[in-house]
């Protein structure tokens, strides 16, 4: 049995934001687990959502070392993957501490598409393959759609859905793939760019197309990934990061919810991810409309760290759904 496209939208059963998108992250599970699974390794699949670099960088707002501001401090302001990764107290090379010979492994990359995926699952088969007290995690397809979203109005957009939707569904196809190697899986939808800051102005009364471009190829993607996910919580475990997005993004609007700012990059445009830290914090001068006194953006309260990019407050957040998931499927 496949997962329906048609998900429950978040908003009208999110009381409690983080609570209630966790509960909608569900895969044919649910419910507290019989037997807790403890994972040996986790290994990380997808774009740059996903890489710790090899100073220590992320695509998203970095921490600094407080000795040294020059160098990044990669235990701090951690992306998703080690939240994952710390719940069954792992890390990874990329961020060892006093580790000294981590077993899990980043096989993400920078810019990689659903197309590079295929590469990375070989990557792993040639390590040492996968087991069945491995948690895999993937995390692919903003890359994609930003690809797609780059050619309309020249292409159709009805032809760029279907494109999206193929390669969600090829995406569903190596997720199913990696289940049946025994590893456990935990996938997210990629979020709603539509809601990113690449969407540009979402402001009342704009007529800027954008938003609602974005949001229905993003909703493609994700639809072809979900209508072709095998539903076995058993095996895997669904992150539902665009439901997480809209929702905050919509608390927000109301005059509430975990971030401050959800339209703009924390970033300097002189110093983006993964360059990004604490210390390159840009303003919310662009905001629209304007605002009355200027402010400087913050990692945490604020959603985006770039135009497509979670800050470290979204990877947090995203980082928390993850766990969720992870304590309650059945795996």
């Amino acid at each position: 049995m496949k997962l329906k496209a048609n998900r429950i939208r978040p908003v009208a059963l999110c009381a409690g934001l983080l609570l209630a998108c966790g509960v909608l992250v569900s895969c044919g599970g649910g419910g507290t687990q019989a037997n807790t699974f403890v994972a040996k390794r986790v290994i990380a699949f997808g774009d740059e959502m996903s890489v710790i670099n090899a100073d220590g960088s992320k695509y998203t707002v970095n921490a600094v070392l407080t000795t040294d501001n020059t160098k990044f401090d990669c235990a701090s302001n951690p992306i998703w993957v080690q939240s994952v990764a710390a719940l069954y107290g792992l890390v990874f090379p990329q961020c060892k501490g006093d580790v000294p010979a981590p077993a899990s492994r980043i096989w993400a990359t920078n810019h990689a598409t659903v197309a590079d995926l295929a590469t990375q699952i070989a990557q792993q088969a040639n390590d040492g393959g996968f087991a069945s007290d491995d948690m895999v995690t993937v995390l692919v397809g903003s890359n994609d759609i930003v690809a797609q979203f780059n050619t309309y109005p020249g292409v159709p957009e009805s032809q760029l859905i279907d494109n999206l939707k193929r390669a969600g569904a090829t995406l569903a196809a190596q997720v199913n793939s990696l289940a049946e190697r025994g590893a456990k899986v935990l996938v997210s939808t990629t979020p709603d760019l539509g809601r990113a800051p690449v969407a540009g102005d979402r402001s009342s009364g704009s007529t800027n197309v954008n938003p609602g471009v974005l949001t229905r190829l993003s909703a493609a993607f994700n639809d072809g990934l979900l209508g072709s996910l095998n539903n076995d919580g058993r095996k895997i475990g669904l992150v539902q990061l665009d439901a997480y997005v809209q929702a905050v993004d919509s608390s927000r609007a109301a005059g509430g919810g975990l971030f401050i700012n959800t339209t703009l990059g924390a970033c300097l445009a002189t110093s983006l991810p993964p360059a990004c830290t604490t210390l390159t914090m840009g303003t919310d001068a662009a905001a629209i409309p304007p605002p009355t006194v200027v402010s400087t953006a913050n990692g945490l309260s604020w959603l985006w760290a770039d135009a497509i990019h979670l800050s470290a407050g979204g990877q947090s957040g995203l980082g928390a759904i993850a766990t969720t998931r992870a304590r309650n499927n059945p795996f």
